[in-house]
């Protein structure tokens, strides 16, 4: 929480006293008071009336005279209802404070505190947490005072954040999903923090090593890739149900096609649970040798290229096809990355004659594209694409083809904004509704806009940077991005 509105709702709530009558008010709130040197002529005039009286050395009213005596005179039962009450009071005027606190300020052992304070969260009336990083106590907080300081905080924060123009955001992204000559990743482990940051978005089969990843791990080699698949670290596949799988589809007899533009994902293996959603029943929407295949890949769990062969007794080009339309509808994977070039490769390993020197599909095993889950989990897809974007707002997730709806996704967002994991507020300037942003995407958006950093960068049509028509203007003639000085 913001010190600053910690201090200001504190403030606001502590009572206001310029007369007896009102001391009399705070009295009745907080039951209980020690002596304040510039009201004790108010005082006294409530003692004169017979309003107000000294009780262990605290101020008190008549009304509370009884509560007040209960909680420093008496013991038992009635002692502990006096001690809940007298916190009551006190927390509905003060901001968060440590237990340590209220003993010095109520003169109560801390025994008696805590069973007061549990008493009143039982009731739904106090919170407690570590609201301010110089306090590592524990403190607690009136619910009402605390949602207060919240809102006042959270205003404050998006207050304090200048939006930049969608020119400077395209710069920022550039960065931040490493296509800038400057921020490129190496080798095995920039390969695998790549596919970490787009895990979830589905692109072309032949753009991945065409396009994607060359322009983000500098001196990329298709081992990169190989070695993580084959190590376990990734797994490949299609994600989002193909059309021909819905159930209106197979009414009208559509197919399942392969294709070298079916949608595949690249995603860690260990996350896969949380990414595959169950699939409909494939009906007629598979050829007869891809549902007999899928059969024996299902049978044999995990086969090699040739061992499907002779299961099936077919052709290896017949086992080829039915394989690649099997990916193309998103039903199996392999454990290599290898076998899935080796279908989208029509001229792939052909021999001197023009004969295959193998099966192009030989390579690895083919296992399902198990479901785990009947909806992907909103939560965890958020922080997927605060990841990938760094600020997330609805025009930027366009193309996600995975993303639930925004509504889902807006309250899972507010409710990251609210525990302080990410920032709300206005940063790409010229888009609508809510934004939200991961705190350092917002120190890198200030150090864009501070320098003015002009980036003029060629995109593949189908990276997820190619923006053109959604965050800036179509397109320059000649392919490249707009830059800052041309969009601003």
């Amino acid at each position: 929480m913001d010190p600053a509105a910690i201090a200001q709702v504190a403030e606001e709530s502590w009572p206001v006293v310029r007369d007896a009558d009102e001391l009399h008010d705070a009295l009745s709130t907080l039951i209980v008071m020690s002596p304040v040197a510039q009201w004790e002529a108010w005082y006294e005039e409530l003692v004169a009336q017979r309003r107000a009286m000294t009780v262990a050395g605290f101020w008190t009213c008549a009304e509370r005279l009884e509560l007040a005596r209960a909680a420093y005179e008496t013991r038992g039962d009635n002692r502990e209802e006096a001690v809940t009450e007298i916190l009551r009071g006190w927390l509905e005027c003060s901001g968060p404070m440590t237990v340590a606190q209220m003993a010095a300020r109520l003169q109560f052992d801390s025994a008696a505190i805590d069973a007061a304070l549990l008493r009143l969260e039982t009731q739904g009336q106090v919170l407690h947490g570590r609201f301010l990083s110089s306090t590592p106590e524990e403190q607690w907080c009136n619910r009402r005072v605390l949602a207060r300081i919240h809102r006042l905080t959270v205003g404050r924060l998006r207050r304090e954040i200048e939006p930049v123009t969608a020119a400077q955001y395209m710069a920022f992204l550039q960065r931040w999903q490493h296509v800038a000559l400057s921020a490129r990743l190496h080798g095995i482990d920039g390969t695998l923090q790549i596919v970490r940051q787009l895990e979830g978005y589905e692109i072309p089969t032949v753009a991945w090593e065409g396009q994607i990843l060359p322009a983000r791990v500098a001196g990329y080699k298709p081992e990169f890739l190989d070695r993580l698949c084959y190590s376990g670290d990734v797994m490949w596949g299609r994600l989002s149900p193909h059309p021909a799988l819905e159930p209106r589809e197979v009414e009208n007899s559509r197919r399942v096609r392969p294709t070298r533009l079916a949608p595949i994902s690249l995603f860690v293996r260990a996350n896969a649970e949380e990414l595959i959603v169950r699939r409909n029943d494939t009906g007629e929407a598979l050829s007869h040798a891809a549902r007999e295949i899928l059969t024996t890949v299902e049978e044999l769990r995990a086969p090699f290229f040739a061992e499907i062969v002779r299961a099936t007794k077919r052709l290896p080009s017949e086992v080829e096809e039915a394989l690649w339309q099997l990916v193309a509808a998103g039903l199996i994977t392999a454990d290599g990355f290898d076998a899935l070039r080796s279908l989208s490769d029509a001229k792939r390993r052909l021999g001197e004659r023009g004969l295959r020197a193998r099966p192009r599909s030989s390579s690895g095993r083919w296992t399902l594209l198990q479901a785990a889950t009947q909806k992907i989990d909103v939560e965890g897809f958020a922080r997927r694409l605060l990841a990938r974007w760094g600020v997330v707002f609805r025009d930027v997730i366009a193309r996600e083809s995975l993303a639930p709806r925004w509504r889902e996704l807006l309250l899972v967002l507010r409710r990251m904004e609210a525990r302080g994991e990410i920032r709300g507020g206005r940063f790409v300037a010229g888009f609508v509704g809510e934004q939200f942003a991961l705190p350092e995407a917002v120190d890198a958006l200030r150090a864009v806009r501070r320098t003015g950093e002009t980036v003029r960068i060629r995109v593949g049509a189908y990276d997820p940077l190619s923006l053109a028509g959604i965050i800036v203007p179509a397109e320059a003639p000649d392919g490249t991005i707009p830059t800052v000085s041309e969009a601003g």
